[in-house]
């Protein structure tokens, strides 16, 4: 089929293959649209019309540091000089630019209304301002300096740029995201500073795997927050450039002062709008899908976001919460689709050719730049040759102007006389007078050797190519030491995926629950050591009826087992406990495990392997309930993790599981109660039973007054052990272990420390060695550590040294000992909950109260009595 067209200036008629003619238009259509309008370019990250109003922004000198201009200042320029698509395009790109939620790292920085989470509309151009971000003017430095190619705007009047010489890998931190003919893009942000690292990765060594750099480059980071939940997708986007990231809100759990349980939604998966949501869940309400919620609403304001949802009395938080996820955007999903121009075409690019294609070009950027520098100083230099010939002969320079008619005799006359160049002359002749003084002419001098030595260095760069990408590096540093922040993302690993202990790194960390079953981790690190008796610092900031009940260190890589009050386990590995801040509440543990509403934490476990079956086979858990009873099983019934945990003991009525430890089959057990006493007898007198045994007796309590503390499990062969025992008024002291004899199991036990008013009941009896610290958390939040050996030994009928200074009002809350001292000791320094200066003298005149109580140890032991 052809098409007749009738040419006027030639006046005939040309013959055209209409499909031919099709294809051609559609090609020229489809690249004009992904070169144009919407596929990113490598470099910068940028789209044409983002590029163009980051560009119109500079050029009118509307920067970070400058007043806001209006918006539609900005616009009009843009349109009018580089993007003629029309005001709505260019503002929807401005405002963007400037919304927290859309953007990780926003390129400006916006005054007015620029719309809401809640999908609400920005204010009109005309009443909105705007000026550039820091960061954005990092993207724009140095494009004075030759460093990128211009090109004609699209009247052929000015220039504009074709790319921005970026220091900031910005395709990878904000991503992009567009649809082009036959194509499209989905590229996530990410962290600058785990960017920036890969970055630096990868010049250090270009021939790093994809897997090397998920260790700096962890996973997409948005700027909403959120939780990623799984991690295959993400590598594989890492991998391959195509991929798959499963995104949560995050939600807790309050209970009101009334008893009711609700949920929080604080943080919201990428471009979720929250109005939206809240329909949504209103809507699965109403259609029954939900059951269990009483009403939703929205208390969002200016300190955060807030959707709160009420819970029926009968309603599980877990099960609410889970079906939110599977029935609401609370969980989404987004395809991963890394395509960006690369030399003006589209390509599907993984992580590492992301970076590659930034720092090749952050190579060109510096060799470029450099170029111009070294030209611009040769030409000063050659100007201040041409001072310094005229400044030596400055006689007869002033005489050969004064003698000249017109500047181009003197001109001409300065080239012939002392073999200046044209610019050398016309240099001289536009020379203030007041720089032919003495002091001007050494400044002269100093400026031209300043220059020479800048001009060796910029010829030494362009020679030395490990010099360039070290200028590279530290700049990127810098722009990390700037501009970098941390994750907003957390990252949660699925059991079925791969072994995510290669990708994180192994360390000491200090595990906190509070009584109100908010759990966090901390670096270990993060708790300074201080002397025996100071005052200590904030552990953990917790509501008013809340404090630190346990205490744990372990590292990222072990799992945990929970044992509940109601004897219950759960397991969780480290690494998937929520990191926090010390002084941050933490996350509530019901989020995280299946834990019901009326059960709580009691005792944890750390396990290096549940795989080693040697491990597991040879070592037990002893179990011991408040009421004295105790009960030992094999750790391997514990190694097959279950969701909704399995049952560890069962607990008889008014009876509550204390404590659980890890055994080798051969230790010796230490059981102590309120009133002051403790037992010890072997393990191998308690025989091992099944998960769902009740146990036998450990110790006699009379159940009206007393009850058990704690228990411990000491090795026969580790004769470095002593005994500690600390009282609730902040009391305590070491003994050695060979003080109390050993007695057969369910016995009455011997005196362990003398209880006193001042000393209050027994608290926590645990095993230390001198190499130990001590970790003392109190109900109001305050945590002491100090070193075992600054505790000196006692006797069993002694009531103690002072540990920790309390107030009247406070008890100890917590007791747990870390394996390895601080190198570091602070003393005289002011903590955050008030100064130790001169506590610790205090402290040491408390040693000269120690001494032994009159009243008769009791070392009676009752017969074996088997419980049912």
């Amino acid at each position: 089929m052809t098409e007749h067209t009738e040419n006027p200036q030639e006046g005939r008629i040309v013959q055209i293959n209409i499909e031919e003619q099709m294809k051609t238009a559609y090609i020229d259509y489809s690249m004009s649209v992904i070169v144009g309008r919407a596929l990113p370019d490598v470099r910068d990250g940028l789209k044409p019309v983002h590029r163009r109003v980051l560009f119109g922004m500079s050029e009118l000198g509307n920067n970070s540091n400058k007043p806001y201009k209006k918006s539609a200042r900005i616009v009009g320029d843009v349109m009018g000089k580089y993007h003629p698509h029309g005001d709505s395009s260019i503002y929807n790109t401005i405002v963007r630019m400037a919304q927290p939620w859309s953007m990780r790292y926003m390129l400006v920085d916006g005054q007015g209304n620029f719309g809401s989470v809640d999908g609400d509309m920005p204010a009109a151009m005309r009443y909105t301002e705007i000026r550039l971000q820091k960061i954005a003017e990092a993207m724009l430095e140095d494009i004075d300096k030759e460093t990128v190619d211009f090109t004609l705007n699209f009247d052929d009047t000015l220039e504009e740029p074709t790319v921005l010489p970026t220091r900031i890998p910005n395709l990878l931190i904000n991503g992009a995201s567009g649809i082009a003919v036959g194509m499209a893009t989905n590229i996530m942000p990410h962290n600058l500073t785990e960017v920036i690292d890969g970055a630096i990765a990868y010049v250090d060594n270009r021939d790093i795997t994809v897997e090397e750099l998920i260790k700096h480059v962890k996973a997409p980071d948005f700027p909403t927050g959120g939780v990623i939940y799984g991690f295959d997708g993400v590598k594989k986007g890492f991998e391959t450039g195509s991929g798959r990231v499963v995104v949560r809100g995050k939600i807790t759990s309050e209970t009101t002062k009334a008893g009711k349980e609700k949920l929080v939604i604080y943080e919201l998966p990428y471009q979720i709008n929250k109005a939206i949501l809240h329909q949504k869940i209103a809507q699965l309400v109403n259609d029954k899908i939900i059951e269990g919620i009483s009403d939703v609403r929205d208390e969002s304001d200016r300190d955060g976001m807030r959707l709160v949802i009420d819970l029926k009395r009968e309603a599980i938080a877990n099960v609410i919460i889970n079906q939110l996820f599977k029935y609401s955007e609370l969980q989404t999903s987004y395809g991963i689709n890394n395509v960006a121009l690369v030399k003006g075409r589209p390509r599907v690019l993984n992580l590492k050719e992301m970076l590659a294609e930034f720092i090749e070009f952050r190579h060109e950027v510096v060799v470029r730049r450099t170029r111009y520098d070294l030209r611009k100083a040769e030409e000063k230099a050659h100007i201040l040759e041409g001072y310094l010939i005229a400044l030596d002969h400055l006689d007869q320079v002033i005489a050969l102007i004064r003698a000249s008619k017109t500047p181009d005799e003197a001109k001409e006359g300065l080239m012939t006389q002392f073999n200046l160049t044209e610019i050398q002359s016309k240099a001289i002749l536009e020379l203030r007078l007041q720089r032919l003084t003495g002091m001007e002419r050494d400044k002269i001098k100093e400026e031209y050797n300043e220059i020479m030595k800048l001009i060796a260095y910029l010829r030494n760069v362009l020679s030395d190519e490990g010099l360039r990408f070290q200028i590279i590096k530290e700049e990127l540093e810098d722009v990390k030491k700037k501009f970098g922040d941390e994750r907003k993302t957390e990252i949660q690993y699925l059991a079925s995926e791969m072994r995510i202990e290669d990708i994180i790194a192994e360390e000491d960390v200090v595990i906190t629950i509070s009584h109100l079953g908010y759990i966090k981790r901390t670096s270990a690190y993060d708790y300074r050591q201080q002397k025996r008796g100071g005052r200590g610092a904030i552990g953990g900031r917790t509501r008013e009826e809340d404090y630190i009940e346990h205490l744990f260190v372990a590292s990222t890589h072990h799992t945990m087992l929970f044992f509940t009050e109601q004897g219950r386990c759960y397991w969780l590995k480290v690494y998937e406990i929520p990191e926090g801040e010390k002084q941050g509440k933490g996350r509530a543990i019901q989020n995280l495990i299946t834990l019901p509403s009326d059960d709580k934490i009691r005792a944890i476990i750390d396990i290096k392997d549940l795989g080693d079956k040697d491990f597991i086979n040879n070592h037990y858990i002893v179990l011991c309930t408040k009421n004295g009873t105790i009960k030992k099983t094999l750790l391997e019934e514990f190694s097959r993790p279950r969701q909704n945990g399995v049952n560890a003991i069962t607990i008889n009525e008014g009876d509550q599981l204390l404590e659980a430890k890890l055994t080798n089959g051969n230790s010796e057990i230490m059981m102590a109660i309120k009133s002051g006493r403790a037992i010890r007898f072997p393990e191998n007198t308690v025989r091992d039973t099944g998960r769902g045994a009740i146990g036998v007796r450990g110790i006699e309590v009379d159940n009206d007054k007393d009850e058990v503390v704690g228990m411990i499990c000491v090795n026969k062969e580790d004769e470095a052990r002593t005994i500690m025992v600390v009282s609730e008024k902040g009391f305590g002291k070491r003994t050695n272990i060979e003080e109390y004899r050993i007695t057969n199991r369910g016995g009455k036990g011997v005196k362990t420390i003398n209880i006193t008013e001042k000393t209050g009941n027994l608290i926590a009896i645990l095993d230390v060695t001198d190499k130990d610290d001590l970790m003392i958390t109190c109900k109001s939040g305050i945590t002491i550590r100090m070193a075992i050996d600054s505790i000196r030994e006692a006797g069993r009928a002694t009531q103690g040294v002072r540990l920790i200074r309390l107030d009247d009002s406070d008890e100890i809350a917590a007791v747990a000992r870390l394996d390895e001292q601080e190198e570091e000791t602070v003393t005289g320094e002011e903590g955050e909950a008030g100064s130790i200066d001169g506590i610790v003298a205090a402290a040491e005149s408390d040693e000269n109260n120690i001494a032994p109580d009159s009243e008769e140890d009791n070392d009676t032991a009752t017969p074996d009595a088997e419980q049912e």
